[in-house]
């Protein structure tokens, strides 16, 4: 049994589970897609020609009864908790898709049952393995900016008109909006960058005509470090700020543009094609101080190293690629923000051990 790949259950074949884990499950030496649950018959005909060599079931149940090796949460928001509950309690390791769940408490109920059970689980973090998120961490690591005193991270885009999809919609056990979205992205990064946060300020806003939920969403965190972190996560950016702006004592990082290795998943690319993840130097940030600035080019994006780092996991009993209670903690941020935003205060969280 160890020398055959793992086969991988996929729940779900909308956007996360088609543009990302099917792509890169079977990029990845070790694991093979054996089924893709999807009730939809568009997304039938699609598994069908994209994974030809994997099963339709249109239930989790009937998942469960393949037995596979591990399974992927692709699915809305709030079928997150009951279908990693359901698989844990099948006896699969799993993989939960971002955000986590909707509440940090309904997180840590996840990671405290897969302990209990001694089964794997993971989150889907994918935003670690971009390309100027890796440049970013190795800049630091280097110490090229000296002590960073502020980190500006953004996702914007420029979407004005509504989409008829989950994500839109309001209701706590939804978890839509850009806090959740994007925000899972922003607070993971910059917790895994910057360790963790005392305090918290949160705004959200619904800017688009018709929205029921947060399409304009900025977070300001302290770090125990003394850093401070400005996050913007927006749908109505008529242009765009940048990706980064970091500013320590000996130098600044600005960096603009997003990793491109979405679009090229989108378009049919696979990891393992030349130049994957690679960025154009259009897209390159600058690091210096005032009048005196260089190039840096991108560190290459690597969205295969999460499954690569699974397949490890289960296979060699290495560290997760995602520790789950990192998504707790950006979920108890998540949560601070929301409250912060109602009164316009900020919420103090327990200090760091």
């Amino acid at each position: 049994m160890a020398d055959k790949p793992l086969r991988v259950g996929l729940l779900g074949y909308g956007t996360a589970g088609a543009v990302f884990h099917a792509p890169l499950i079977a990029s990845t030496p070790g694991v093979t897609l054996d089924a893709v649950v999807t009730s939809n018959p568009e997304r039938q005909a699609q598994v069908q020609k994209a994974c030809p060599d994997a099963a339709i079931v249109d239930r989790a149940f009937a998942l469960w009864e393949r037995e596979p090796d591990l399974v992927v949460v692709a699915t809305p928001n709030r079928t997150h908790v009951p279908l990693a509950l359901a698989a844990l309690d099948a006896g699969i390791p799993i993989v939960v898709d971002k955000p986590f769940a909707p509440t940090a408490d309904e997180g840590r109920r996840l990671v405290e049952r897969a302990r209990s059970l001694g089964l794997f689980l993971t989150v889907f973090q994918n935003r670690r393995w971009d390309a100027d998120f890796l440049t970013v961490r190795r800049l630091l690591d280097e110490g090229a900016l000296g002590t960073v005193t502020r980190f500006e991270s953004r996702y914007e885009r420029w979407r004005p008109n509504l989409r008829d999809n989950w994500r839109e919609l309001a209701g706590a056990d939804e978890a839509g909006g850009l806090l959740f979205d994007l925000g899972s992205h922003l607070i993971d990064q910059a917790l895994h960058l910057l360790g963790p946060v005392t305090s918290v300020y949160g705004e959200l806003d619904r800017r688009r005509a018709g929205s029921a939920v947060d399409d304009d969403a900025f977070v300001a965190l302290t770090h125990a470090s003394g850093v401070r972190s400005h996050l913007w996560a927006n749908a109505l950016a008529a242009q765009l700020g940048p990706r980064f702006r970091i500013l320590g004592d000996r130098a600044g990082f600005t960096k603009y543009g997003m990793d491109v290795q979405e679009d090229a998943l989108r378009a049919g690319g696979r990891p393992g094609d030349p130049r994957w993840g690679e960025e154009p130097p259009s897209q390159w940030g600058r690091l210096g101080a005032d009048g005196s600035s260089s190039d840096v080019p991108s560190v290459p994006g690597a969205y295969q190293e999460f499954y690569a780092g699974v397949v490890a996991a289960l296979r060699d009993g290495a560290p997760p690629p995602v520790d789950p209670l990192d998504a707790v903690a950006a979920l108890e941020i998540i949560d601070a923000a929301r409250r912060s935003a109602l009164d316009g205060r900020v919420v103090h969280l327990d200090a760091p051990a």
